[in-house]
């Protein structure tokens, strides 16, 4: 069983995403909380496996309740909900080490999925979210977005063959698991090309890692091969 905490200063909200979660009899929310600094007594106190933060909130916002949480409940994974226009919230997110991103009026199977793919250790990044993020870091026009995505397929090409494969699959918010499986691996053996991975690219999580693939345009496919080709 999946042990949640959820946390958004409107009860509405948080009724909603208690009621989605319901719907998955392996999820169970143990605390829920107003505000970023009572999410995270209630992390330390009940440690969950996802915290499901509101990134805006009063007083502690989810970002900065997201860097305590896993500052001193490592073994709870972020999921942060956000809202169209919130673009920079999400970057300071990524760089406090949450690695799921899911937005308020998206698919209810959304935050199901998102949060069982943090539980398992792997990144979600909503689609949307992914698209906002990487239109946000073009919005200098053509030139800073070719040269970005020129920055990261240079970044890109720095993996073996092997880890490019692994990244892009990363990209869709697999699991190590279930990348290991689709590539025929040993799941520790995947686990250490992450790690690779993130060394590589110089980030912090794989949800940073994952903005990376998709800035560089590394497409994962469902099924198959992943669809990067050497250029």
């Amino acid at each position: 069983m999946i042990r949640i905490l959820i946390a958004d200063d409107e009860p509405m909200i948080r009724a909603g995403v208690r009621a989605v979660l319901a719907t998955d009899p392996g999820l169970t929310v143990v605390a829920e909380a107003a505000d970023g600094r009572q999410a995270v007594e209630l992390a330390q106190r009940h440690r969950p496996h996802v915290a499901v933060l509101d990134i805006r909130m009063p007083g502690t916002d989810g970002i900065e309740a997201a860097a305590e949480i896993r500052r001193t409940v490592p073994g709870t994974g972020v999921v942060m909900l956000t809202t169209f226009g919130e673009d920079e919230y999400i970057l300071r997110a990524l760089g406090e080490g949450a690695t799921g991103f899911l937005i308020k009026s998206g698919e209810p199977e959304e935050l199901t999925a998102g949060v069982r793919a943090v539980a398992e250790g792997a990144a979600y990044l909503s689609p949307k979210v992914a698209a906002r993020v990487v239109a946000h870091l073009a919005a200098g026009g053509a030139g800073a977005r070719a040269g970005r995505r020129s920055a990261a397929r240079a970044r890109v090409e720095t993996l073996t063959a092997r880890e490019r494969e692994v990244l892009a699959f990363l990209g869709s918010g697999l699991s190590n698991g279930q990348i290991a499986r689709r590539l025929n691996l040993a799941e520790g053996t995947v686990k250490a090309h992450v790690s690779s991975i993130l060394a590589r690219l110089g980030v912090d999580n794989r949800a940073a890692a994952a903005v990376v693939a998709h800035e560089a345009g590394v497409v994962p496919a469902v099924s198959g091969r992943p669809p990067y080709e050497e250029r």
